[in-house]
């Protein structure tokens, strides 16, 4: 038996269920979703290209103009020596310099934010970067290098690496005269080659790490989702917490049932009669004539209950009147405290009447 309660614990333990949404909203907030940095890496890379390369004639002017300027300067070398003409030149190639990086730098962040937004949408979470002191421990550390999740990283840096070598060792191998030819090539003919190596080199390579990253993001989607498995003990306590325990909202809910019930019995001496039929339904009703209102029903009820406010009404020189069809008309169509539906009017006020007919003889 000791074995067998065991066995039991331990499959309820075990992690077989699918995440919850709340589960998924937790683990988000928290900043655990499923990200690939590869996919923001070749995104950055492609847009960055493709911007350049639409721009291709204002950056080859500007590197251009940069290679005058040094050109100048090895010709000239009497302005090396001079402090106005040096702070000059460094200054405007400081200033083209900033204007070659500043937009490749605007869109590579904009690419980057947009490939997040993509992946997960919008999400702004400090948890991910509130220090814990357990990444500071040697040894977490080092299970950490060495994990199986860091091999696995590293074992695909290195064919990654080995891919993107080949790609442009196949690119270049055909090219081999053009490039040996460079040096009868004036400047701006070598710079545009140049650049028309750069750009069909860094498109081949960031195709295939696009298709590598799509890869990746559909494993990593898969991992977490695996990560954030539950188990059954975990849905069922995380539906006591959110829906509240179901032992503690019955027991809630049949402590309300005995107040109210307790409320409309004490109601019952105030009737002025009770419609039975005779055994099964009674229908306790009240008539305030000064008030000018309708009828209302101020206790109900089957069976024991029934009986209970038959017992009450007897004890209390309340009228009792059996009255099939309107008992269990009352019953089904007015709850306690309602005024008596319009069409059971008619039928109320002869039972009304009737009843102060009798208190009259009497």
């Amino acid at each position: 038996m000791i074995i067998e309660q065991f066995n039991l614990q331990f499959f309820a333990e075990e992690k077989t269920e699918e995440a919850t949404e709340k589960k998924k909203r937790d683990t988000r907030k928290k900043g655990q979703v499923a990200q690939s940095k590869d996919v923001g890496g070749a995104l950055i890379l492609i847009v960055v290209v493709l911007a350049i390369q639409v721009t291709s004639g204002w950056f080859t002017n500007q590197f251009v103009s940069i290679y005058h300027i040094v050109s100048n300067l090895m010709v000239n070398t009497d302005e090396l020596y001079n402090p106005v003409n040096l702070n000059k030149l460094f200054g405007d190639m400081l200033l083209r310099g900033i204007l070659i990086i500043a937009p490749i730098l605007a869109v590579a962040l904009i690419s980057g934010i947009l490939s997040s937004y993509l992946q997960i949408g919008f999400l702004f979470s400090l948890e991910a970067i509130k220090p814990q002191l357990n990444k500071l421990s040697p040894i977490s550390g080092f299970k950490r290098l060495f994990s199986m999740k860091s091999l696995v990283e590293l074992a695909k840096a290195v064919a990654k690496g080995t891919v993107l070598v080949y790609l442009v060792y196949d690119y270049l191998i055909d090219r081999i005269d053009s490039i040996i030819g460079c040096y009868r090539l004036d400047i701006m003919q070598f710079v545009a080659l140049m650049w028309d190596f750069v750009v069909a080199i860094t498109l081949r390579s960031a195709i295939f790490l696009l298709i590598v990253a799509f890869a990746d993001l559909a494993f990593k989607r898969w991992q977490h989702a695996k990560d954030i498995k539950m188990s059954k003990k975990e849905i069922k306590d995380e539906y006591k917490q959110s829906e509240g325990d179901p032992m503690l909202k019955g027991k809630i809910r049949e402590k309300q049932r005995a107040m109210a019930m307790s409320r409309m019995m004490q109601d019952v001496p105030e009737a002025d009669v009770v419609i039975t039929n005779p055994t099964h339904y009674a229908v306790a009703v009240v008539y305030n004539m000064n008030n000018g209102g309708s009828p209302r029903v101020v206790a109900k009820g089957q069976n024991l209950i029934a009986q209970n406010i038959k017992r009450i009404a007897t004890e209390n020189g309340v009228a009792i009147v059996e009255n099939k069809p309107l008992a269990r008309a009352l019953f089904s169509g007015a709850e306690v405290g309602d005024f008596i539906p319009v069409d059971l009017y008619q039928a109320v006020a002869e039972v009304l009447a009737y009843v102060y007919s009798l208190k009259e003889k009497k």
